[in-house]
Parts: structure tokens; sequence; C-alpha cells
């Protein structure tokens, strides 16, 4: 029997997007990683990118998130085994990027090539393009290993295998095993990001360990072979670091209530767990455990602004593949004038956000005081801005893509729930925010360090001279205060990147991109509202062409 054919003719549909490769198609990151000190990189980072952007590896990405982990407390015997299953899936993309080097790289037992860093960012940019929930043991094992180095038994004992490029899912004790991951516990419910208010208490054993007893209602990445905590002892709110299992192989005092139900990020496991005398050791100094967890942190905020970078690249590319094949109303999208306003402004914040992520990374490179000041500054500063924009992008790239893009078919509905916890984890936008303030107000290092950073590209566009000069008034006199602090740092990460969008202005292209972003961001007085709501003249052909020309 047949059926009528009329109706189920597929026409102007977008063609899927197939592989192609993540670093040679983006031209704002090959000048980036050319222009912050890691060209050595490129051949490697291009492999990567033809790894990362087959459509094996988005499939994959897919399965891991329709098939969340799942807690098993017991084993059929009745022991208590507080173990997650993953499906396979989540296994393949955490073998690939145990392979490329992103959960440890730039701390190798040998001489650190320059800029190794941000040769790192780079790829942790186009790894988000994929997958963000294997990010976050990915990011923590990244951020604690420079905590870990300072501590002489842990940095004999785990930071060797800590570096291995072999992903072990066995949940086996960490000397036997082929690598491993490190995780983090720091927020309970009744302080959230006050952390100075948590009740999690650690007893000093006479051997010099501790025990712990009490809570954590976030505890990111449970499977993970080891985590640092935070806990109240005799001498103050201090860090620890507590083993999945203990010296003898046997299970910590570790208890796993249940695992989040999230927004998004549904492909990893967040948890809440409750410490039972869990054996633990001291990380840094007693009454030091902010400052010692926090340089953990500092890294980890790093990867939330190249990770929110990462996805606002795919979802560009993903609306600007759609806009080209698509038609409605008698022309393509992409000819449309306000659709093209729309991309362009999208495609404008996705490229300063890349140029941002691997500058700022660029500083991680660098022990200089003045990079360490910049360092201090920015890096809360584009974590806050980064993460709220990426919000923003998704939503408006699921839009060009209509009631497709809405769907689990596409990975825009996916970026769009995970571009909030990027925000949220490590820091709300508030908190980066007074954090920034702080920056400013305590150093006049930190002051100049800024001052003369974006001092490199003035003479040279004149939105951004105007700009500046308000921006180095408001610093003089001293106007910081903690109503306006977003609009401060906003005023501040906005700044950072039309300087380094001017600076990189090497050719045609990049040029257009430039004068793009200033006279949208720092000219036009009415930027702001939505994306596409500008009214700044700009070279939006140059501007498309540039951003994604794999069509």
């Amino acid at each position: 029997m047949e059926h009528g054919s009329g109706t189920h003719t597929v026409f102007n549909q977008t063609p899927p997007l197939t592989d192609y490769n993540l670093f040679a198609s983006d031209a704002a990151l090959q000048e980036a990683v050319q222009r912050d000190g890691a060209s050595w990189a490129a051949p490697e980072l291009e492999s990567a990118g033809a790894e990362l952007g087959t459509c094996t590896l988005f499939e994959h990405a897919r399965l891991a998130n329709r098939f969340p982990p799942v807690l098993h407390n017991f084993d059929a015997r009745g022991e208590r085994i507080d173990s997650i299953e993953f499906h396979p899936s989540w296994h393949v993309l955490m073998r690939g990027i145990a392979a490329r080097g992103y959960h440890s790289s730039p701390w190798s037992q040998h001489a650190p090539a320059p800029g190794a860093h941000t040769a790192r960012a780079a790829g942790y940019y186009m790894q988000a393009q994929i997958e963000s929930g294997t990010l976050c043991p990915t990011t923590m094992t990244y951020g604690a290993i420079a905590a870990l180095r300072r501590d002489a038994a842990l940095a004999r004992d785990w930071v060797p295998r800590l570096l291995s490029r072999e992903y072990d899912s066995r949940d086996i004790p960490f000397g036997k095993k082929r690598g491993g991951l490190i995780g983090m516990g720091m927020t309970e419910k009744q302080g959230g990001s006050d952390v100075r208010a948590n009740t999690t208490r650690a007893i000093r054993s006479s051997d010099g360990s501790f025990r712990i007893t009490g809570h954590k209602w976030f505890f990111s990445a449970p499977q993970c072979d080891a985590h640092l905590v935070l806990a109240q002892s005799s001498g103050g709110l201090s860090c620890f670091f507590m083993p999945r299992r203990l010296p003898d192989g046997s299970l910590n005092g570790i208890y796993i209530q249940r695992l989040k139900d999230k927004l998004g990020n549904r492909s990893n496991a967040s948890s809440e767990v409750e410490f039972v005398d869990a054996w633990a050791t001291l990380l840094g100094e007693e009454g030091r455990g902010v400052p010692t967890i926090l340089e953990m942190g500092t890294f980890t905020r790093l990867d939330c602004c190249t990770g929110s970078a990462g996805m606002m690249r795919q979802a560009v590319v993903q609306a600007l593949h759609h806009a080209r094949h698509r038609k409605a109303f008698g022309s393509l999208l992409i000819e449309q004038p306000l659709m093209r306003s729309v991309l362009i402004d999208m495609a404008l914040e996705a490229e300063a956000a890349c140029a941002l992520s691997l500058r700022l990374a660029r500083a991680f490179d660098s022990d200089t005081a003045s990079e360490l000041a910049l360092r201090r500054a920015l890096t809360s500063a584009a974590k806050f801005w980064v993460c709220k924009r990426g919000c923003e992008l998704a939503a408006e790239a699921m839009e060009v893509l209509g009631g497709n893009g809405y769907t689990e078919e596409l990975p825009l509905a996916r970026m769009a729930r995970e571009m909030p916890v990027n925000s949220i984890w490590e820091g709300s936008g508030n908190i980066m925010c007074l954090d920034v303030l702080r920056a400013f107000g305590k150093s006049q290092a930190t002051r100049e360090a800024v001052l003369e950073e974006l001092s490199g590209a003035r003479g040279q566009e004149r939105h951004f001279d105007a700009a500046f000069e308000r921006f180095a008034a408001g610093i003089d006199a001293g106007v910081l205060t903690e109503a306006h602090a977003r609009r401060f740092a906003q005023s501040f990460v906005t700044l950072v990147q039309a300087k380094l969008l001017i600076s990189g202005a090497k050719n045609s292209s990049a040029g257009a991109a430039a004068e793009g972003f200033c006279a949208s961001r720092l000219g036009d007085p009415g930027w702001g509202a939505v994306f596409g709501a500008g009214i700044a003249q700009v070279d939006g052909a140059a501007i498309l062409a540039r951003a994604w020309n794999q069509d």
C-alpha cells in the first residue's frame, strides 16, 4: 500500500553539519594561539581539531547526556560500594581528554614549553564545543595539581600518576591505576558561596592525619580518586586532601547520598555526600583553607571562561551553518538584514570571548609581577562576563534554528542548559565582581598592570580611546562601589577584549572584527539590550566570512 508522497517530501531543511576541523576552520583561534605564544602547538591542535570535529564524537556527547550516570550504593551482597556507573560514551570522551593532556599537560615533569597553558586552553576551548560534563573532572584535576605540587608527599605519590595521558576508570587503589583524577568539595547546605559558614569538622589524629565528619551539598565528580575539601579544624577553616580509598585499599568514610538532578551538565555526576570519620591529610596551612583551595579555583575559573567561550563558538557555527542553508520568505536567512545583524553580533561576541580566554591563559604562563597582577584581576572579571554572555548567546543561536534548535537532536539545546553552570560554579557573578573590586581596590600594582595592558591599543581606534579614558578616570577617582561592581567588571572586560582584537588586527578580516567590536560595544550607546539591536555600522560580510567559511 502506497502512502501519500507529497507531504513527506523533505526540502528546505539544513543538511547535517558533517566532519570538520575545529581548529583549521577557526581563524580567530589560530591567530590567538599565534599571538599568545603557543604557535609551536598548532600542528597538535590541528590534529586534535580534526579528531574532535567528527560526527562520531558529537554522537558520543549526545549519548553521554542522554544516559546520565547512575549511583549504586550497594553491591549484590549488600556491601556499601557507592559506585557511579557511566554510559560507555562518557569513557570514550574521557579517554580522548586524557590522551590530549587537557587535564594536566602544563604541569609536565619535563620543562613545560613556553605557552603551555595557552596551548592547553586552546585545546580545552575545542573540547568544550563537543561536550561539557566531562570537563568537570578535567578542570579540577588541572587546578588541583597546582596545589598538590606544593606538598612534598603528594607531589611524590600522586602527581606523577595524575600527569599520565591514560584514563583509568577502575575503582581500585590509586597506586595500582594507570592514571587518575581529582575532584572538589566546598559547598555545604547552610553556606553556599559563604564557605566560612561550613560546619564540617576535622579532628587531628595522633599520626598527624585528620578524621573528618560532616557533609558536602555539592561534591563534584565523586568517582574521582581524591578530593580537596574544606573543613573546620582547631586552627580554623582548612583545606584537606581526601582520597576515595584508604592506604590499605578500602573505601574511605565518604558516603554518597544521591546524585544531583540538574538542569544541564547531565553527563557529569554531581553528588551530596556525608563524611563519617573520613581520613584526610592537611593541604597547606591550618586555618588557610580558602587561599589554599582557591589556588585550584583560580585555574578552574579560567576554564569556566574558556569552556563558555568554546560553547559560544560552536553555537555560532551551528547558527551560521543553518542560516546559509535555510530559506524563509523567499531568501536565505543569511541574506536577510535583521538576521545578519544578529549573526554578526554573535560572531563578534564569540571571537572576543576566544581572544580573552587565550590572553588570560597566557597570564598563567608567566610569573612576572605584571602578569600575576593582571591574572588576579582579569580571571574573575572574564569568568563573570563571558559566562553571562554565553547564556544569552546560546539562547539566541537556538532561536536562529527555531524549533529544530530546541530539540535534543542538535547540540544547541544541551549547550543552552550547560551555559549557566559555568556562571554559577566556582563563584557566581556577584562573587566574581566583588573579587574584581578587591583586586583593584587593594593593589596599585593591579591597577598599573591593567592600564599598561590596555595602553597597548591606544591611538588606533577612537571608540577605544574614549572608553579607555573613562575607565582610567574612574579608577583614579576611586569610584569602585559594590552597587556598580557589575558595570565596572563589564567595562573592564570589554575594554580588554577590544584591546586584544585591535592588537590582533593583522589582516583585513581581523580588522573588520576589531572595528565592529569597538564600534558596537564601546561606541554604540544603545548596545547591550539583545543581540542584533545595535546601530553601529560594521563590515558584516567580512565578519561573517571570518567566523565560518566551511559551507
